[in-house]
């Protein structure tokens, strides 16, 4: 990397534009950059470093943003702005950053905040021209790390060697040396490593502690089920030999269990033949006790029949008497119709010779009849005036209808003439609705023609402010594309730099002895290249190229998209001009109620036309209907004189025919009612003689029959017939009786009835307790045997499981231990780490050691031969050991401290140091060649003869084409070197000026 012109705006205490031409300033290899305190000679280091990374070291960043590092002396419209020029890796980059300006608004009042800018630019030898790379934060700060190959901690260290940090790094103990490496070296993946192994050490310890505590568990389950049998082992989770344990007292619990079961059979067996010779014996007992309680059973039961036999012979003899009377039922049955049929037709008699008049209340049957005979003839003569009645009625309401038609009639004229009399006043309003209809027709149409431009103006605008933030989006995806295109392309061209270094160990594995080699042609192979660790091989390359290809792909086919939607874009704002979309909608809204106004208007139209032709066709209908109501009033006059006397006529014969009644149809109804009663009355007093007579019939015919079947009376007979109910009832009881005695008869002529009976009684109280003891003890016996093999098959399943967790549990038992050393190892922990030293600080301590080399090249030439750099891994106090770091005295021979070394002799050792870590630390990222080095302050503390000899060890690095900028404010430094870049400070703001160069 070599610096070529560097650009300042009101940066730090720089109010105005400043430059430094680095081209001039490293002609001479050494160029000394100084002024007075405070004046800006660390602002210069901040501006290149900040031009690089976008920021500033440590604290001088701020907390703004980078806001900080405007200028107090800049003018108000002046915006602070680094400009860089350099080259790195064999290209010519510009790199200009602008940090976020607060500014006067351009309206109103106050201030705003303009965003920070940067732009990377690259300068084309072919068209001696530069070209924009990017303007993106994130993609400039990744190309500009990845082509510098160090972070900005990095940078500040390799490239701007800051003394004072070097100087307490010889003095500080290892944790500050280790702090300070790892930053510088990134061994954060080592300190991952760490991480991880104990991670996972943990991770196995809990996963192997889980798997005891389940085994531990089961072997609890185990004690459960065989109780005192087995003895849990005194081990917790994670100690060895617990498993062994488990095992073997499960295998003492099983075979006890199986001992147990054993003996539990053979009572179960023993039980059982007891409690069938207690069954056999409860049977026989309860076989006894039967048949000796049945035979007690059959002799109460006769003594009860002998106390029933009275009423057993009572009950034959009724059922006796009550057989005979059966022969007397039917002429009883006849007599009691005959009786019922008489005193209905006596009662109906009686009540009909009610309602006759009393001189017919008397009367027989005959006269009776003929009265009905005489009514019903007057009644035939009164069908003439009925029908003179009904056309009576008809008359009346024909008059009725002629003066309903004639007040209808009245109705319609008069209506008529009122709607005629508004007939102009409703014409001439329905033809202004028509002439208002027409003329908002015609301008829906004006309005129509107005419409379709304005939406599609409306449609387009709105598409527009769509199109904007899709154009944004497209502008955002097709940038993060390019990113990550050029991420692609760094890691291909990484892995592509990455196999070429390692192409000996790729070619050197197809050779064999005697075939030649297809780089030098040698038949001997004494040493071929190997593959180290991360070889990246072909398909490893192609994949990456691969990738990058994909990512370039799609990043053509965002810039395509954006490309197609900035054209859409293009042609929306075209369609629908510069107009806010609101106004648009705003205008478009009015033209469409307009329009919707006018259509609803016109949309009338028909229907006023409509109510015009129907009002006038109602203005003919109305004159027509007058007319012809005049007409009808005018015939209907003779009418009514024809119905008044025809309705004379009639009332006079009405009177003649209803007599002292209301009306004819009420005196019909007295005669119809007259008959009505009297025929009634003689068929009543008919039935009631036949009835009588049939009564007296049935009488004889009983008593006859009662005396035929041996009773006295015909009301013996009655009182001697039985009910079905009462039949059934005593031949039930009879039949009983009957039962039960030959039931009785047949137990006690039973054999084994009777010699039961004369056995003493059985004891079945004392059989039964037997049995139940048996019973008893069977069901203890059987419990007993199940929870034995309960138990022995729970014992199975439980180590059957626990010695499959166990097997299961080996391989992580193994693994366990293997990360647990691993992991010690790692930490320094571990017994095998004699001097427990962690994996990062072995890294480092190698790291140190190359530093160490590197910076004894330039300490001895800057000593005089004297003093060496040496590396310890030896442990300070109680601490761990590996960032040691000692000087080698050759006056004296002895190792010491460097905390012995004197001020002058600090200062050369650091700056050595600081000079072999910018090499140590060039080549780890990636050997990218440092051509520009900048060193600050020490040198005051150096005699003359050690300031010359540091100064020839730093003239000495223009051998490797470097220049070395030093940073200091030594009087004697500005007489030794020519090239200087002097800071002047002054109350409007430093400025810079180069003396000694072209």
């Amino acid at each position: 990397m070599r610096l070529h012109r560097l650009d300042i705006t009101a940066f730090g205490p720089f109010g105005a534009s400043q430059s430094v031409d680095f081209d001039d300033l490293s002609a001479a290899g050494l160029f000394l950059l100084h002024g007075p305190t405070g004046a800006g000679k660390t602002s210069v280091l901040d501006a290149v470093c900040y031009a690089l990374y976008g920021s500033v070291p440590g604290a001088r960043q701020g907390s703004g943003q980078g806001m900080t590092l405007r200028s107090d002396h800049a003018a108000p419209g002046t915006r602070t702005e680094v400009r860089l020029e350099l080259t790195v890796a064999g290209r010519r980059l510009e790199i200009t950053r602008q940090p976020p300006w607060e500014r006067l608004k351009l309206r109103g009042k106050g201030t705003t905040v303009d965003k920070a800018q940067t732009w990377l630019r690259e300068y084309d030898p072919a068209t001696r021209a530069w070209k924009d790379l990017s303007r993106s934060h994130q993609e400039i700060g990744e190309e500009i790390t990845q082509l510098l190959g160090m972070s900005r901690e990095q940078f500040c260290q390799v490239v701007l060697l800051p003394q004072g940090d070097f100087a307490r790094f010889l003095r500080a103990d290892a944790e500050a040396r280790g702090k300070l490496l790892g930053r510088l070296f990134d061994t954060r993946r080592f300190a991952e490593v760490e991480k991880r192994l104990a991670e996972r050490r943990r991770a196995t310890e809990a996963q192997v502690r889980e798997g005891d505590a389940a085994l531990l568990a089961d072997a609890h389950r185990m004690q459960q089920a065989a109780g005192d049998a087995m003895e849990l082992p005194e081990l917790a989770p994670g100690e060895p030999g617990l498993a062994e344990a488990v095992l073997e007292a499960a295998a003492v619990a099983r075979a006890t269990a199986r001992e147990l079961l054993t003996i539990a059979d053979r009572r179960l067996t023993a039980a059982e033949s007891a409690r069938a010779a207690t069954g056999r014996e409860l049977a026989d007992a309860r076989e006894l006790d039967r048949l000796q309680s049945r035979f007690a059973e059959a002799r109460e039961r006769a003594a009860r029949l002998a106390e029933r036999s009275d009423a057993h012979r009572a009950a034959l003899e009724r059922m006796e008497r009550a057989r005979k009377a059966e022969a007397v039922a039917p002429a009883l049955e006849l007599r009691d119709a005959a009786d019922s049929e008489h005193r209905r037709t006596a009662d109906a008699e009686a009540r009909a010779r009610a309602l006759l008049p009393q001189t017919l209340a008397d009367a027989g049957a005959a006269p009776l009849a003929a009265a009905a005979r005489r009514a019903a003839e007057e009644l035939g003569g009164l069908e003439s005036a009925r029908r003179a009645e009904r056309r009576l009625a008809a008359l009346v309401e024909e008059r009725a209808g002629l003066d309903r038609q004639e007040r209808a009639d009245e109705e319609v004229r008069q209506e008529a003439e009122t709607w005629l009399a508004d007939w102009e006043t409703v014409r001439t309003g329905l033809q202004s609705r028509v002439d208002s209809a027409q003329e908002a027709a015609t301008r829906a149409e004006q309005l129509a023609v107005q419409r379709d431009p304005a939406r599609r103006r409306l449609t387009a605008a709105r598409q527009r402010d769509r199109l904007t933030d899709d154009t944004e989006a497209a502008r955002q995806r097709a940038l993060a594309a390019a990113e990550d295109a050029v991420e692609a392309r760094a890691h291909w061209l990484d892995l592509k730099e990455q196999r070429l270094h390692g192409i000996a160990a790729e070619l050197a594995a197809n050779l064999t002895d005697g075939t030649p080699c297809a780089v030098c042609g040698a038949t001997q192979h004494p040493a071929p290249a190997r593959k180290t660790a991360g070889h990246v091989d072909r398909e490893a390359e192609e994949r990456a190229l691969t990738a990058y290809q994909t990512a370039d792909e799609l990043r053509a086919q965002a810039e395509r998209h954006l490309g197609t939607v900035r054209e859409a874009l293009a042609a929306a704002t075209a369609e629908a001009g510069d107009a806010p979309t609101a106004q648009l909608a705003e205008e478009a809204e009015e033209l469409e109620g307009a329009y919707t106004r006018a259509r609803a208007t016109a949309s009338g139209l028909h229907a006023a036309q409509e109510e015009l032709r129907r009002a006038e066709g109602e203005r003919e209908q109305r004159v027509a209907a007058q007319q012809q109501a005049a007409v009808r009033s005018a015939s209907r006059v003779a009418g009514r004189d024809r119905l008044e006397r025809e309705q004379a006529a009639l009332e006079e014969e009405l009177a003649r025919a209803r007599g002292n009644a209301e009306s004819v149809t009420a005196r019909a109804a007295q005669l119809e009612h007259r008959a009505a009663l009297l025929t009634d009355a003689a068929d009543t007093a008919r039935a009631a003689e036949d009835t009588a007579r049939r009564l007296k019939d049935a009488d004889a015919r009983l008593a006859d029959a009662a005396f035929r079947a041996g009773f006295d009376t015909p009301a013996d007979a009655a009182a001697a017939l039985l009910d079905d109910t009462a039949h059934r009832e005593l031949q039930r009881r009879l039949d009983a009786w009957q039962s039960e005695d030959a039931a009785v008869r047949a137990v006690l002529a039973e054999p084994d009835t009777a010699d039961a009976a004369r056995r003493p009684p059985a004891d079945l109280t004392a059989a039964e307790r037997a049995a139940a003891d048996a019973d008893r003890r069977l069901r203890e016996a059987s419990s007993a045997r199940d929870a034995a093999d309960r138990c022995r098959a729970e014992l199975d399943r439980l180590s059957a499981h626990a010695a499959t967790s166990v097997r299961r549990l080996a391989p992580l038992r193994e693994e366990h231990t293997r990360v647990a050393r691993l992991a010690s190892l790692a930490a320094g922990t571990s017994a095998d780490n004699e001097r427990r030293m962690r994996l990062e600080s072995y890294v480092l301590a190698a790291r140190l050691e190359q530093v160490a080399a590197a910076a004894t090249a330039r300490l001895l030439r800057m000593s005089s031969g004297r003093y060496t750099l040496v590396h310890s891994d030896d442990r300070s106090g109680r601490g761990r050991s590996g960032l040691g770091l000692h000087v080698v005295d050759a006056w004296t021979g002895r190792e010491r401290d460097t905390a012995t070394l004197s001020g002058g002799e600090t200062f050369f050792a650091s700056l050595a140091l600081a000079l072999g870590l910018a090499d140590v630390v060039t080549d780890e990222a990636g050997g990218v060649r440092l051509d520009t080095l900048f060193i600050d302050e020490g040198f005051g503390s150096l005699d003359d003869q050690t300031l010359d000899e540091v100064l020839d060890v730093l003239d000495a690095l223009r051998e490797r084409d470097r220049s070395v900028g030093i940073v200091s404010h030594v009087p004697d430094l500005r007489r030794r070197i020519h090239a200087q870049l002097e800071v002047v400070k002054g109350r409007s703001g430093s400025v810079l000026r180069q003396r000694g160069t072209g």
